[in-house]
């Protein structure tokens, strides 16, 4: 979700400095805030360079997508992928496939990315898959059992990255002032705080991304 809380000029910045956001992603990117409801839910150029890096230095075999949208961040992840690696993203909202398809075919990526339509809880327990690495980037209030259906099936050293952790900077408000999505997201991140079974730092990079390694 790009919400900005650094200023607009530093994000502009590091946007220029970082690699240019391909032309493909360019339209896609053009296309969201075109044509589809809540584009502020994209990636956008700068968090996906980020996730595409981190996906080449993991070099995952098998992603999680929690919340594909129209598909931007997977493209970015699935950049990390190796020959005969796959990523399984999941969402509820069936009307967005088509473009979601159409672009990751664009990218040549058709056979690495495999989509499922439908709650991610119903659908997490049915996939018989090791995961090197799940992004979670789907509703908010969800975060928590997320977290809790997928940490026991990753293998040591598999990395979970979640988005949006600082909510529009409302989880350093009272608690009285933040909406019910903050509230999941500040109980998430403690959660995540105080678990032993990984080590995390929190990145504060558009809307804040926090980065899991299990232990």
């Amino acid at each position: 979700m790009q919400h900005h809380l650094t200023s607009e000029a530093i994000n502009t910045y590091a946007e220029n400095i970082s690699t240019p956001e391909s032309e493909l992603l360019r339209r896609l990117n053009r296309e969201t805030h075109a044509k589809v409801e809540l584009p502020i839910m994209l990636s956008g150029h700068l968090q996906g360079a980020l996730l595409a890096m981190l996906s080449r230095m993991i070099r995952p075999k098998r992603i999680l997508e929690l919340g594909t949208y129209t598909g931007y961040s997977a493209i970015c992840l699935a950049q990390g992928l190796p020959e005969g690696g796959m990523l399984h993203t999941i969402d509820i909202n069936e009307e967005l496939a088509e473009r979601c398809q159409r672009y990751w075919k664009e990218a040549g990526l058709e056979d690495k990315i495999t989509m499922h339509i439908g709650p991610g809880a119903s659908i997490i327990p049915s996939l018989d898959e090791v995961f090197d690495l799940v992004f979670i980037d789907a509703d908010k209030q969800g975060y928590a059992q997320y977290f809790d259906l997928i940490i026991d099936r990753l293998p040591q050293g598999a990395f979970i990255f979640a988005d949006n952790v600082l909510y529009d900077a409302e989880v350093v408000l009272p608690e009285a002032e933040q909406s019910k999505n903050a509230k999941a997201i500040v109980a998430f991140n403690e959660k995540v705080k105080n678990d032993p079974r990984v080590e995390q730092v929190l990145l504060p990079v558009r809307d804040g991304i926090l980065i899991m390694r299990k232990l």
